[in-house]
């Protein structure tokens, strides 16, 4: 094999490519007439290698996170690898069944920095070593001319839009996603700032902002908060009901009266797209202080991003809403045996009391009224006792006329008092209940410090019942 001529042969077109992918796709081309090899180029773009140009193979990985397989390797370090037999590299990415030899080496600029990597896969037997010095001094060259005509191909708007999509579906709360759709949605659109528009239980409002907001965005929301949710509504029914409007960036023409704020704000480019339902959704706003000319794929682009930021958050709800019903009793609503465990585990001795507390003659209606009668009468009572306790005590039912009151209190008699009140608020629905107090000793368990309290609480019923008793300290 002459390998000057594959040299002079693969870098002979390379200054008439117009694009980096040009002078890629015509680098593989050229050096595949003389190499029996599979043969690829990876170049960064954003945070992965993508491969701009390659021969065919039985598969070809689009792009490559960094520091992944051998490609990624040779990336990383910027030092050529050559890999005699791929079965012995961990770190191999298998393209081809038959493949054994492999040469990759890193395409650089000519500070020595790597942009992307030269990658040449045998099948039959093959002296490496000179493949390894060709394939260097055509990947130099490779590199300068990519550096001359501009450098690596820019992430395309759609490319970031997926790149932003695995965002939105990692967001771990309603606030994380918000700020991830704004962030994504100013990066694709190229626009300055965004803005979330959202119906909520007390009229429309406005989303979270960005993590870090910039002068438009803040103007922005301080006129749209000034205007009010009347202007707010007129802005979300015009999107549900029209659908996504953009502005062409053409001046002297007045804004509509719903986006007399944005003009306010020194807005004059919008693109305005609906998210979600009329009912529980809202309009994204991207808006930008230059006459731009946004386009339809732009605005297309925009639907799209608010589509999934809505699929996200309708699944973080629901998230949310299972989560809910699974630590609260569906009868009364009040939290159940999972969140009081929790909560005892962290009792303060001396500090945190609990009132054990039972319905006396619970049995007795719902043996003579039935069961629905009897859970009537523990929804009302769960509502009397929530009421008659302070902001920040908690109360649990844990059985079936069973409930615990977890209270933080600064003496024994404090904890008493509160018991007596909430005797108080079961009479006046026409209920009497027996409640056992007691303190958590140092040392000892919550469920023994539940124990103390239920036997308060049985002493109770057996001298009469409606009352309250403190266990012994």
């Amino acid at each position: 094999m002459d390998h000057q001529r594959v040299i002079r042969d693969v870098t002979v077109r390379l200054p008439m490519a117009s694009t980096a992918v040009e002078a890629c796709q015509w680098t593989v081309t050229a050096l595949a007439r003389h190499a029996p090899a599979t043969i690829s180029v990876l170049l960064q773009v954003h945070d992965r290698l993508r491969c701009v140009a390659a021969t065919g193979s039985w598969q070809v990985f689009s792009t490559v996170p960094p520091k992944t397989g051998i490609v990624g390797r040779v990336y990383a370090s910027g030092e050529t690898a050559v890999v005699p037999d791929v079965a012995d590299d961990p770190d191999y990415l298998p393209i081809r069944p038959d493949v054994t030899a492999e040469v990759c080496v890193p395409v650089l600029d000519p500070a020595g920095r790597p942009i992307g990597v030269l990658d040449l896969q045998w099948s039959d037997p093959v002296d490496l070593a000179p493949w390894r010095e060709t394939a260097e001094r055509l990947a130099a060259r490779l590199g300068a001319r990519i550096v001359a005509l501009g450098g690596p191909p820019a992430e395309s708007r759609s490319e970031k839009l997926l790149r932003h999509a695995s965002a939105l579906t990692s967001a771990p709360t309603e606030w994380d996603l918000m700020a991830a759709a704004l962030a994504a949605a100013r990066d694709v659109s190229t626009l300055s700032a965004a803005v979330l528009v959202l119906v909520g239980r007390q009229g429309p409002r406005l989303g979270a902002p960005t993590a870090t907001p910039g002068d438009l965005e803040s103007r922005i929301r301080a006129e749209l908060a000034e205007a009010g949710t009347a202007a707010l509504g007129g802005m979300i029914s015009r999107a549900q009901g029209n659908g996504a409007g953009y502005t062409l960036g053409e001046a002297g023409h007045p804004p509509t009266v719903d986006h007399e704020p944005l003009a306010r704000a020194g807005v004059r480019t919008l693109i305005s797209v609906p998210v979600g339902t009329p009912a529980a959704g809202g309009v994204l706003l991207v808006a930008d202080e230059r006459l731009l000319r946004p386009d339809p794929t732009t605005v297309n682009l925009m639907e799209l991003l608010a589509g999934q930021a809505w699929s996200c958050l309708d699944r973080l709800r629901t998230l949310a809403r299972l989560r809910e019903q699974a630590s609260s009793d569906p009868l009364t609503g009040l939290r159940h045996t999972g969140p009081f465990g929790q909560r005892i585990a962290a009792a303060t001795p001396g500090r945190t009391a609990l009132l054990a507390i039972d319905v006396d003659g619970f049995k007795h209606v719902n043996d003579t009224y039935g069961h629905q009668a009897g859970d009537r009468v523990l929804v009302g009572l769960a509502r009397a006792l929530e009421g008659a306790l302070r902001h920040g005590d908690e109360l649990y039912r844990i059985g079936g006329d069973e409930f615990v009151a977890v209270i933080e209190v600064s003496r024994p008699e404090e904890a008493v008092r509160i018991a007596e009140r909430l005797t108080e608020a079961a009479r006046r629905i026409g209920r009497t209940i027996s409640v056992g107090v007691a303190l958590p000793r140092a040392g000892e368990s919550p469920e023994l410090t539940l124990r103390r309290a239920d036997q308060a609480l049985y002493a109770v019923k057996r001298h009469g019942r409606d009352g309250v008793r403190l266990a012994a300290a």
